[in-house]
C-alpha cells in the first residue's frame, strides 16, 4: 500500500485502486481491512502496491459529495479514475470492512442525459468487502463492466455490499 497525500494522487500507477481513508478510530479494523486488501489481489508483485491509501482525517464524516468535491480538486486524478473507496466510520465498525465504492463519473462521461439520469438513478455509491475492491477497479479501468453492473449486485444483496458475482445472494 502507498500513502499519498491527496494531490499527489497523480503520480499513482494507475492501476492501483485509491483507498479514501477517512476514520482512524480503529486500528485493528483496518489493519483487517488491508489485510484483505492484499490476499484478494492479484497484483504481480507486492500485493501492497495493488492500492494506494489516501489518508484524509479532514473528510471524517463527510458525504460522498464533499468526498467528489476533494477528488475534483485534483484534476489530472480527476481524469485517471472511474472508481474510488472510501475507507469510512461504517467500514470500520462493520464485520466484514465493507469500503463505499464511489463513481467519479459526471455528467460529461455520457453520450446523453438519459443515459446519466439513469446511472444516477440508481445511485453513485455502494459498498463491497474489501475482496471486491481488485476486480471492480479493473473492470471499471479495462472497461469489462459498467459501475452499474456491481451497483446493481451489491443492491441484491441483503446487506447492500458486493460480494461478489457468484454469492451476492445475500
Amino acid at each position: 500500500m502507498t500513502m499519498v497525500a491527496l494531490s499527489e494522487l497523480s503520480e499513482r500507477d494507475e492501476f492501483s485502486a485509491v483507498i479514501i481513508r477517512t476514520d482512524f478510530t480503529d486500528e485493528a479494523a483496518w489493519r483487517e481491512t488491508t489485510a484483505e486488501l492484499e490476499r484478494s489481489s492479484h497484483y504481480d508483485g507486492d500485493p501492497a502496491e495493488s492500492y494506494d491509501v489516501v489518508d484524509a482525517p479532514e473528510l471524517a464524516g463527510a458525504d460522498t459529495d464533499a468526498i467528489l468535491t476533494a477528488i475534483s480538486a485534483n484534476e489530472e486524478l480527476w481524469d485517471q479514475v472511474s472508481v474510488v473507496f472510501v475507507a469510512d466510520s461504517t467500514t470500520m465498525r462493520a464485520d466484514h470492512h465493507a469500503l463505499l465504492a464511489v463513481t467519479t463519473m459526471t455528467r460529461e462521461d455520457f453520450d446523453d442525459d438519459e443515459e446519466y439520469e439513469a446511472m444516477v438513478g440508481i445511485g453513485r455509491e455502494f459498498r463491497t468487502e474489501p475482496s471486491g475492491v481488485h476486480s471492480i477497479h479493473a473492470n471499471l479501468e479495462l472497461a469489462n463492466m459498467d459501475f452499474e453492473d456491481f451497483l446493481s449486485s451489491a443492491h441484491e444483496d441483503s446487506e447492500g455490499v458486493f460480494r461478489s458475482f457468484s454469492t451476492t445472494a445475500g
